[in-house]
Formats: C-alpha cells, structure tokens, sequence
C-alpha cells in the first residue's frame, strides 16, 4: 500500500501533498479547518455522545489566537498551543535555555492576551537530545520559564518529556478564561473601525538581524562604546526575551473595547491580512504614525535596513494589533503597565483592500512577514505559526 493511500485513524483516506504548487501554511490551514468544521457538524448530527465534540460548547476553533470553550458557569476557556522548533524558531546558539524557556511560555501567553482574557494554566512538552539531558539545559530552561509564570500567576499543570535525535522540540500550551461571550476574535472589524497597535514595532526583527550578523546578549565587541552595546542588548532582548502584553489584553477584554484583535507575531503586513480576511474588510494605515521603536530608527541608519520595513515585516514583537469603532476610541486607556498605544489607521471596506498610506500616495500593502513554506523571507530567520 502506498503511503499516500494509507487510510487514517478515522477510516478516511488521506493523500500525501507531494508537490503544493505555492501552497503556504496559510492556505493549508485553510484546508484543514474546513475539515475540522465538516467533521464537527457531521458528528454533532450523528451523535450526542459525551466524548464527541459538541458545537454547543466550542465556540471557536481553528482561525483566531485561541480556540474557544463556553463553560457551564457563565464562564468560557481558551485555549491556546505554539511550537517551537530548533533551527527555525530559534537557534540554540544565539540563545540561552532561560530565554529559550521565557519565549516558550511568552508567545503562548501573547495569544491568550490576543482573545482579550486571562491565562491561568500552562502544558509544557520538550524533545530534547541527549547531550542537553546530562547538563544543566532543563533547570535554567524551566527557571526561565517560571519568571515568567510567576509573574501572570499562570500555573504549570502538566506536559510531556521526550529525546530527539538532535533538535529541541517545545510544544508550549496556555489556557486561559474571560466572561462568557467576551472573548476577542479576528473577524469583528467593520468599516470605520479605527486600527491600533500598543508598545513600539520593529525592534524583534532588528535584534534577530543582529543575532544574524553575529551579535550575543553576553559578548562586546571591542569596536562599540558601552552606550552602543546597551543599545544592541536591548534589541536583542526583545527578540530573545519579548514581553506579552498580558495588561492590555484584559483591560481591552475587560471593557469590552474592541471588534477584533490578534498578536504581532508574523509581521503587522500578515497578521493585518489574518485580521481582514476574518473580518471580510479592507485597511488603510498610515506609513507615519506607525510606532517604530526609537532604537531600531536609530541603530538601522548605522546598517543599511530600513526601520519601516522592519516594522511592518518584521514580526515577533508580539504588540496587540487591534480595531475600535469610533464611538469608543475616547474610552481607550492612554497607557497600560506603561505600554502606550498608537492609532495606525482605519478599516475599510473589503474593495478598497489592504493598503499603506504615505501623505498623498496610496499603494497596497503586501503580506510580506514570514510564511515557513513560501521561500526564505529576507528579513526573518524564525517565526512561529497560529494555527
């Protein structure tokens, strides 16, 4: 029997995608969610067994940061997973186990924050190689993530370990809960929704192309003075070592404030377009009011990189990318934790597309943040996936 018409646990015949023709892990994505849907209602039609999944309790499945799960109490759980692959989500030699274990949990509760509620719990499994088991990989990896932890109180509750022939594998999973129908998904924006982004933008891919060209957190250059190689360290940290917006997250959750939003984590052009496809609209965003951070504007005129390009490329800053409609733009908060937040532009309808405005011009703006299965992206070397 051939491998592509083995049939698999369902009974269902599977075939192996041999060529994609250019299909990205978007458009798969795609696929599989319609399936999981039809298999959904065919099962609810057929059964009311307790074991089978009841489209009267999920109430969100593949397609936004977090599936969602209403509770008996009034109350509904998130859940959210993200996997973590050595050599393309990260490298264990521009890295630390601490970061490494920091970054696991951080993008997992990014996600969480991106549904607007509250992480609670965490499901942690590694694959890692032999060497790593008989050094001191786990418990700097585990303290790292536990810094993290502690601070949202979000509890270890259980996981798996394993050996890999050479790569660490992490396979990290938050849940989390928010009042019942009040989490926030992708495909609430409608036109005249005015477009937000908290923190700064940029920063991640410039501390991963400096990583690239051979900066480490712990190494100096003899060449650079102390203020310069402050200035790097920061930028690499943020790649390294992002920080959730977990405040804003459920304060937006909270007050009920926006119409949709997702996490910054494939680049504010992609997850722009995730957000828009979901909502079925188009954007406009204004070049000039996109919060670069100030260190990226002032390292990349020292590099030859554009910081526009970093910010709108770039990815893995984990900002909250949300919309709101006009009658609440007043109630937005100015800052929270000391995260301010920035008006980028507004939705528009679905014809006018995707675009970015600079003064009179007008042009679209491409999905150009990283895609694993569409080439090697210039600006990136890792990334990670919602599925």
């Amino acid at each position: 029997m051939k491998d592509e018409d083995k049939p698999s646990a369902g009974g269902a015949s599977i075939p192996r995608h041999h060529a994609k023709d250019n299909l990205s892990e978007f458009d798969f994505i795609r696929k599989i969610r319609a399936r999981a849907r039809n298999r959904l209602q065919s099962t609810d039609s057929q059964t009311s067994s307790a074991f089978s999944p009841q489209s009267s309790s999920l109430l969100v499945g593949i397609g936004d940061d977090a599936a969602v799960f209403r509770e008996s109490e009034g109350r509904n759980t998130l859940i959210s997973t993200d996997l973590l692959i050595e050599d393309i989500d990260f490298h264990r030699d521009t890295t630390t186990p601490p970061y490494l274990g920091y970054k696991a949990l951080a993008v997992s509760l990014s996600d969480i924050a991106a549904m607007g509620a509250r992480p609670r719990w965490s499901l942690l499994s590694l694959g890692i190689p032999n060497d790593l088991w008989n050094s001191d990989f786990l418990d700097d990896f585990y303290a790292g993530f536990f810094t993290l932890a502690d601070r949202y109180d979000v509890s270890l509750v259980g996981g798996d370990l394993s050996r890999t022939p050479e790569k660490v594998v992490i396979d990290s999973t938050v849940l989390g809960h928010c009042a019942s129908g009040r989490a926030v998904r992708r495909s609430g924006a409608q036109p005249g929704d005015q477009i937000f982004v908290t923190g700064s933008l940029g920063a991640s891919a410039a501390g991963l192309r400096l990583l690239e060209l051979g900066a480490r957190v712990h190494q100096k250059s003899g060449s650079i003075d102390e203020a310069e190689a402050q200035t790097i360290k920061q930028l690499l940290l943020r790649h390294l070592r992002p920080e959730p917006r977990v405040g804003w997250g459920l304060v937006l959750g909270d007050e009920a404030l926006p119409t949709s939003m997702i996490d910054i984590s494939d680049g504010l052009s992609s997850d722009l377009h995730h957000l828009c496809e979901e909502s079925d609209s188009g954007a406009v965003v204004d070049a000039a009011s996109i919060p670069i951070d100030p260190i990226v504007t002032e390292i990349c005129g020292r590099r030859a990189l554009d910081p526009l390009l970093l910010a709108l490329h770039g990815g893995e800053d984990f900002e909250l990318l949300f919309t709101v409609s006009a009658a609440n733009v007043a109630r937005l908060p100015r800052r929270v934790d000391g995260v301010p937040v920035t008006r980028i532009g507004e939705i528009r309808r679905p014809s006018e597309g995707v675009c970015l405005a600079e003064g009179a011009r007008v042009w679209a703006l491409e999905p150009h943040g990283w895609q694993h299965f569409a080439g090697t992206e210039p600006l990136r070397a890792d990334a990670k996936k919602d599925v």
